[in-house]
């Protein structure tokens, strides 16, 4: 469904996004008294993002400390994810772990626990958003990264808007029903990202929880960005810091 949405460039912006959060602590293995970051990746039972995150802390960072919870509510997706993991290094290392849990009740992660939470093309499908955010913001230490890679509801230029919302609504849930056998499916995609909120509205959500938002002025009166747009607004990061 990835692939269709975006035009199969969606692998490109989770690479984008993973070195936009620079996961792991510089150097981490050579020092004892570094214990790496806590990761929670949230709808992440694919182990996409939290290979990427390891990936990254590993080879880029040289930290083999960083460890990733992988959450998701889909006890199918965890499956997938456990297979991914068990054909890399980091499964065997326990240096990732599993969680079957909706991302608005993390009864069993402790409050300001984590140093960054992430979750991928997800948060649209969560029944309560506002109680999922509220959920972050407990979870993450202060100073720790919420951080949400989105489709987004309307590209940045109009006309091209227009032609993506053809696509969206006439092209995709038809490719679905052809390829998949599985229109309603592939018209509840779509529907979920119209539904989604504006990259502003979104930031304001995400600063209502209680995140500092890029951008935002000294009295948080007015946010002047606080998302960064993939391909012309198909899809955007938001990211909101915890407050120290």
């Amino acid at each position: 469904m990835n692939d269709m949405m975006s035009l199969g460039i969606h692998r490109v912006w989770k690479d984008h996004f993973v070195r936009s959060l620079n996961p792991g602590i510089r150097y981490a293995s050579l020092h004892d008294e570094h214990k790496g970051q806590r990761i929670l990746d949230i709808a992440g039972g694919s182990g996409d993002i939290a290979i990427r995150m390891l990936d990254h802390a590993t080879n880029i960072n040289k930290d083999n400390k960083t460890h990733v919870t992988i959450s998701d509510i889909n006890p199918d997706m965890l499956g997938e994810g456990r297979k991914r993991l068990s054909q890399t290094p980091y499964q065997a290392e326990g240096r990732v772990d599993y969680l079957e849990a909706n991302a608005e009740e993390l009864n069993s992660i402790g409050s300001n626990s984590i140093d960054l939470y992430t979750v991928a093309f997800g948060i649209r499908n969560f029944t309560h958003k506002e109680k999922a955010l509220k959920e972050a913001f407990r979870v993450l230490k202060p100073g720790g990264v919420f951080a949400c890679l989105e489709f987004a509801p309307h590209l940045s230029n109009p006309l091209l808007n227009g032609l993506y919302k053809r696509w969206s609504f006439s092209a995709i849930p038809l490719i679905g029903q052809i390829v998949a056998a599985d229109r309603d499916s592939y018209q509840y995609l779509v529907e979920s990202i119209e539904r989604f909120p504006s990259q502003p509205e979104f930031a304001r959500m995400i600063q209502d929880a209680g995140f500092l938002i890029p951008g935002q002025k000294p009295d948080g009166s007015c946010i002047e960005s606080g998302w960064e747009n993939l391909s012309m607004g198909i899809a955007a990061i938001h990211k909101g810091v915890k407050p120290l």
